[in-house]
């Protein structure tokens, strides 16, 4: 019996390897390019649940991708939070301007969380896409608690905060892990097959002990009340060094950079699959269709069969070298 694009990235995600081989995108792969043949400006996606499903649809529709994944920048929470927020333009992702808390004592789950405008929409377009295209992997994303007090509280703050105040560094953790449990649960009861955890403890900026002592023990915890969901773990950056960390935190998939090296990394974990990681600034968006060829058919040869963008690609990316890598995987051929 033929999968549809859905059942054939699931039965990948929970270790069918029968099923040959999914494109994936656990981030954004928006483009100016395909706004523009949407008749939409970028930042006019974020605050309107019919544009940000119709462009999440996009990739699924025209690109040849399996999924669909709607949330497009890394500031929803901080909005809704009442975090200042730069929503961008037409060529340009939102930027934050503000922080909302400065002791984890001063955190309150909001009662109006899913009333707030940045969070109804994610919510609201997830439910679209799911009426839209059932045979599509639908993908939600949620900032994790390392992520959320980079955005709450502030990254210089909080990394310092890693060193000489501990205590207060596992207070934000155990406050904001609240937002990323309650916005993924959501996600899945809209329609979310599943969701990408976004957590930025990447090797640029702590070390591995410093995942292990603070942020697996949440992560754990997150897996264990989603244990008949699954949740992918994205973390920008060199993570090589922290992998099995996160295989032991209980992440079924994890979304990693090309930065780290493809034979290392598959031989670093034994049970969590991978997807990635096709280089965003050299090869998606100053590279040519047959660079994008090139590397994705090394990924493949790697062993891993879930492709994606490392991360959450330029918006100056163009919708053609997108295209190819559905395309490459779709030709490749086992040697």
């Amino acid at each position: 019996m033929k999968l549809n694009p859905r059942e054939k990235a699931l039965s990948l995600i929970n270790g069918d390897s029968s099923c040959g081989r999914a494109v994936i995108n656990p981030t954004s792969i928006a483009t100016a390019e395909s706004c523009s043949d949407l008749g939409f400006a970028f930042n006019e996606s974020h605050l309107d649940a019919d544009k940000m499903s119709t462009l999440a649809a996009y990739g699924f529709e025209k690109l040849g991708f399996d999924s669909v994944m709607p949330y497009f920048s890394v500031v929803q929470e901080a909005a809704a939070f009442g975090c200042e927020i730069d929503w961008g333009s037409a060529d340009t992702l939102p930027t934050q301007r503000s922080h909302a808390f400065s002791e984890p004592d001063d955190f309150k789950m909001p009662k109006d969380f899913f009333d707030k405008l940045p969070i109804k929409t994610v919510i609201d377009s997830i439910r679209m896409l799911k009426k839209k295209h059932p045979g599509a992997l639908i993908i939600g994303k949620v900032m994790g608690p390392w992520t959320l007090s980079y955005h709450l509280y502030g990254m210089e703050n909080f990394l310092m905060d890693t060193i000489t105040e501990r205590e207060r560094a596992l207070g934000f953790l155990n406050a904001f892990k609240q937002v990323s449990k309650t916005f993924a649960e959501a996600q899945f009861e809209a329609g979310a097959d599943v969701i990408t955890i976004a957590d930025h403890a990447t090797a640029d900026l702590v070390s591995p002990l410093v995942y292990k002592d603070l942020l697996l023990p949440i992560h754990r915890e997150l897996n264990n009340y989603f244990s008949d969901k699954t949740l992918i773990l994205h973390c920008c950056g060199r993570t090589l060094d922290r992998m099995a960390f996160f295989e032991e935190a209980g992440f079924r998939i994890f979304h990693f950079d090309s930065k780290n090296d493809l034979k290392t990394a598959t031989g670093t974990v034994k049970i969590m699959k991978l997807t990635g990681c096709v280089n965003n600034p050299d090869i998606l968006l100053n590279g040519s269709a047959t660079d994008v060829r090139k590397q994705v058919n090394e990924i493949l040869e790697a062993g891993i069969r879930i492709v994606s963008p490392e991360c959450a690609i330029p918006l100056r990316v163009k919708n053609s070298n997108l295209a190819e890598i559905a395309n490459t995987v779709r030709l490749f051929r086992w040697k």
